[in-house]
């Protein structure tokens, strides 16, 4: 058996149903909880917990998240699809990892000519 959405295989007794659909355990979570990256509850609740632990610029980032923070800040920006082929993560994992970095007000995403990059959050 195969996810409905993502097309990858599914053991017998990992899927779940969805609307009629099968799904993947990662796509049955995204189905029902999408991720909320301009969620101003938790860009208060990243930036309030960040403080009371003195964590400043990347402290507190995975070692991934740093990765792709000083990426982003090397090259300037960075599209969602760069970031998933230099990193090896997919579509959905990038955009995990951005959510995160959006609430701790690290990276932001902007349009430029149409395409949406992923920048510093002071970036004006």
């Amino acid at each position: 058996m195969e996810c409905a959405k993502c097309g990858q295989p599914i053991s017998d007794g990992e899927s779940c149903e969805h609307f009629g659909s099968v799904l993947c355990e990662d796509c049955y979570i995204q189905a029902i909880e999408p991720l909320r990256t301009c969620d101003v509850a938790a860009v208060h609740s990243a930036k309030t917990h960040r403080a009371a632990a003195g964590q400043t610029g990347t402290d507190g980032l995975t070692a991934l998240q740093k990765s792709i923070y000083e990426y982003v800040v090397a090259q300037g920006r960075a599209t969602k699809p760069a970031l998933s082929e230099a990193f090896g993560l997919t579509a959905l994992e990038v955009d995990r990892q951005m959510t995160i970095m959006r609430h701790c007000e690290l990276l932001k995403g902007r349009k430029i000519d149409d395409v949406i990059y992923m920048v510093p959050f002071d970036l004006e």
